[in-house]
């Protein structure tokens, strides 16, 4: 039997109002709203450092029905500021799981909304962009909570990355025993703007050492570690907003093989001389299409950012190797005389369709011949 929900609210910076009822913690939030239309994968959403600061609107109507366990964390904590659902699963259904998710928001200080329609929310966000917004289950007065959503920060110039870096500089060790390519194994140093688990394990699979180190970490540090490759990792908030790690990108440009995911991929294009804009609504979900312009093969692929480099700005010195075929957005590029490339959306998965999964040997092949 399910048990009382208390009343919540959600009120966007517009004014527009949804009452529903809350999970997880009790108490109040604002940020951005944004929207994810994957089907499951709700736990990797929670703990993936790209959502820090927002609040995720999940489209699948019932959310929590298979649990959660911690083989599927994608960081060491839950990193959204809040989580929206149309409805919380009463029961869990699935052996593996630990936790209902509502206990597991609670022990993680998460605060929910469930009982809206996230219909209508999400066609409003794709109508008038993302917006900020606030939940709460202790304020349900209007004006007091329209006064709190116009304080909230602004994603435009905002810089996310030092709220989710590594604190300091260390060696992946898997905790499985994963599989392994066997063969030459290959230092990479990963640069942790927000990174996903998974990404560690698919390198570490494809036969690197990863040395791990935090975002403002400097190129002559890095150049001391005596990497075979660099790897430039997913993250949250505005990638304009990063001028260290731009800056030092700059620096290492040239010196070592060069692959980056989602910010990274920003971050390396703005090193380079790209400009980047806001997307409307943004890319989230496990089921965006993208062409390779290399192959001519399709992917399916899982995604989230909002904010994409302006194709126009891209250096002569780069091509556009994918797009995005829903509006014609930049998903990748490459350098056309030095060892650089890297992708928008997340090859890693987790949750999300092992289409891209080819980019991780890719990124061998590249160190491969480099070394020769």
């Amino acid at each position: 039997m399910r048990e009382k929900r208390p009343p919540a609210v959600l009120m966007l910076e517009d004014g527009a109002r949804f009452d529903g009822r809350g999970f997880g913690l009790s108490g109040e939030v604002a940020a951005e709203v944004v929207f994810n239309t994957s089907m499951t994968g709700y736990q990797e959403i929670l703990t993936d450092p790209s959502y820090n600061g927002q609040i995720v609107t999940l489209t699948y109507p019932l959310i929590g029905n298979y649990g959660t366990t911690p083989a599927d964390d994608q960081s060491l904590k839950v990193q959204c500021a809040a989580l929206i659902v149309k409805e919380l699963a009463g029961i869990e259904s699935n052996y593996r799981s630990e936790h209902h998710l509502q206990a597991y928001m609670q022990r993680a200080g998460l605060v929910g909304l469930e009982g809206i329609d996230t219909r209508e929310l999400v066609l409003k966000l794709r109508t008038a962009g993302a917006m900020n917004g606030v939940i709460s289950t202790t304020d349900f007065d209007g004006d007091s909570l329209l006064t709190k959503v116009k304080a909230a920060p602004d994603m435009n110039g905002l810089d996310l990355v030092p709220q989710v870096t590594c604190k300091a500089v260390y060696r992946f060790e898997p905790r499985e025993n994963l599989p392994r390519r066997e063969g030459r194994i290959f230092h990479v140093v990963a640069y942790d703007y927000g990174m996903k688990r998974n990404i560690l394990e698919l390198l570490w699979a494809e036969g690197f050492d990863v040395t791990v180190v935090p975002a403002t970490t400097s190129a002559r540090a890095v150049m001391a570690l005596q990497p075979d490759g660099i790897f430039c990792s997913n993250g949250p908030g505005d990638p304009g907003a990063v001028s260290y790690a731009i800056e030092t990108l700059r620096e290492l440009v040239g010196q070592r093989p060069i692959f980056g995911i989602c910010l990274g991929h920003q971050i390396l294009g703005l090193a380079l001389g790209a400009k980047r804009f806001k997307l409307k609504f943004g890319h989230r979900g496990a089921n965006h299409p993208v062409r390779d312009e290399l192959t001519g093969k399709v992917e399916i692929t899982a995604q989230n950012h909002g904010f994409c480099l302006d194709p126009d700005s891209m250096p002569a010195d780069t091509e556009i190797t994918h797009w995005n075929l829903n509006d014609r957005t930049v998903e990748g590029f490459r350098h056309k005389t030095l060892p650089i490339f890297s992708v928008q959306y997340h090859p890693e998965a987790s949750p999300g369709p092992h289409d891209s999964a080819y980019l991780f040997p890719r990124f061998r092949a590249m160190i491969e011949a480099w070394k020769k």
